[in-house]
């Protein structure tokens, strides 16, 4: 087992794939290939040198592969046979993610008609560690060698995905989501069938309270990906109006305002993805903050969606926008007018040399907003350092 370890490591350095090197491995590679696929063949022997003949052998593979001439097809069928072993898959997992990410492009073609739709059922197992290590290794896969994928692989990996979208594991979430990204980057053709389950799961954890931190990101990642790909039924205005629809028709309560901050900021991802399709929307938001029949949750959307599409895109062209905006601190509405403070100064740092002297003039002249106006300005300090 140590043995194994250290051989391992030995590959490593011998064949670094991150810099350039001058020492020649030639010599040693049929004598590290020989032990240890002796070891890898090997059915009666100690788990865990079973699983450092897995790791050692990937290892050897991702960084001398090239060299191993015919012996490379029949290693890696001896891994797809440990992938369908309940006891080593997991160890298979990671060693086939690290040959699919090696830069020497190793042709996997010749087990990747049947080790894709393996992985794929590894998503419904019930252990953490496996749905994680085959989200990685399917991700690396799609990066690597999409033009070896069929589009009846990547089905049955989709198949698989809408139950792991779900508050409930918000980092398995985030690798699925991530996967999603890639999906749309790579092979954006695929993205027709994710529609139904998978678009309403994603929906839904975007109006979880618990979607924060990397799971946030990467949901605005997979937007942004998404909406450019041009796919039918998935435009701007598609999707615009799947993450605001309910709270305009009232249809849906959402009960955590972090819910409104996760929709407005999906709305502005979508937005820096398609400009052109920005001054009609702030527009709108616009008139639903003024309009005296908007709900207070209209308002708090719109107010929050203005402050995120302006941090990154200068409003500084709406002219009603500065008026507004102070026109809704005097909300009745606590939540409302918070969203206020906080949609000046996200707003501000879109345009800083237009919208902080304003801030700092309206603080000195609005003692009664000074409170609301300060927060803008800790908004505008806290997104700038």
């Amino acid at each position: 087992s140590e043995g194994l370890l250290v051989t391992q490591q030995v590959v490593k350095v011998i064949r670094p794939l991150d810099h350039a090197y001058v020492f020649d491995s030639t010599p040693y590679i049929k004598d590290l290939f020989t032990c240890t696929i002796k070891r890898l063949k090997a059915a009666d022997i100690d788990q865990e040198v079973k699983e450092r003949a897995i790791s050692c052998m990937g290892q050897i593979i991702c960084s001398l592969g090239d060299n191993l001439g015919s012996d490379l097809p029949s290693t890696l069928q001896i891994f797809l046979e440990r992938l369908k072993n309940e006891i080593t898959r997991l160890t298979t997992v990671k060693a086939l993610t690290l040959i699919a990410g090696s830069p020497l492009k190793i042709d996997l073609r010749p087990i990747l008609g049947e080790a894709v739709p393996i992985l794929a059922s590894f998503l419904r197992k019930n252990q953490r560690a496996l749905k994680l290590g085959t989200l990685s290794a399917l991700d690396i896969l799609i990066q690597n060698y999409s033009d070896c994928l069929t589009a009846s692989m990547i089905d049955a990996v989709l198949d698989e995905l809408p139950p792991l979208i779900s508050e409930s594991d918000m980092h398995v979430s985030q690798m699925a989501i991530s996967f999603l990204t890639t999906l749309a980057t790579v092979y954006p053709s695929s993205l027709s069938k994710i529609g139904g389950s998978i678009l309403t799961e994603l929906i839904g954890l975007v109006r979880s309270p618990l979607l924060q931190g990397g799971a946030l990101s990467a949901m605005l990642e997979f937007f942004q990906a998404l909406v450019i790909t041009g796919t039918a039924n998935l435009g701007y205005m598609d999707l615009l109006r799947m993450l605001t629809g309910p709270v305009y028709a009232q249809t849906t309560s959402l009960a955590h305002k972090q819910s409104y901050y996760s929709i407005a900021k999906c709305v502005a991802a979508l937005t820096r993805a398609c400009p052109k399709e920005g001054p009609a929307v702030v527009g709108q938001f616009i008139q639903d903050v003024k309009n005296s029949r908007s709900t207070d949750s209209i308002r708090l959307l719109a107010l929050l969606s203005l402050g995120e599409v302006g941090h990154h895109i200068d409003l500084s062209g709406q002219i009603e926008l500065k008026a507004v905006i102070l026109d809704a601190f005097s909300s009745s509405s606590e939540e409302v007018k918070s969203a206020a403070s906080y949609a000046l100064g996200s707003i501000s740092v879109g345009n800083l040399p237009e919208y902080l002297p304003f801030v700092l003039q309206e603080i000195t002249s609005q003692p009664k907003r000074q409170y609301l106006l300060l927060h803008s300005l800790k908004e505008i300090i806290g997104s700038a350092s």
